[in-house]
């Protein structure tokens, strides 16, 4: 069905919405705060060690090295942890 472009898109947000329902129910269960990093936020292009953003990284490239810390991530990896620390200060900060 997501093949069909005209249906992609409405399927896709119906999928991601009824997950983005489950996390809001189980953080609920569990006492916890469930926190939206913006969509656009570069957390692959974005070096976790030193801050410094690589703009010329393609979606092709799954590892490379910071061009200021000289610092070798892997993209998942690393998008995984700035996604974790925007997070957290997205969460200090409306405190």
């Amino acid at each position: 069905m997501v093949k069909n472009h005209k249906l992609a898109l409405s399927i896709s947000d119906v999928s991601w919405s009824k997950f983005v329902s489950y996390l809001k129910y189980k953080a609920d269960w569990n006492g916890r705060e469930l926190v939206f990093v913006d969509r656009f936020y570069p957390s692959s292009k974005t070096c976790s060690n030193c801050g410094s953003i690589k703009k010329d990284l393609t979606l092709a490239v799954r590892d490379w090295i910071c061009d200021s810390c000289n610092f070798h991530h892997d993209r998942d990896v690393n998008a995984a942890i700035n996604i974790r620390n925007e997070g957290l200060n997205i969460r200090l900060n409306s405190r």
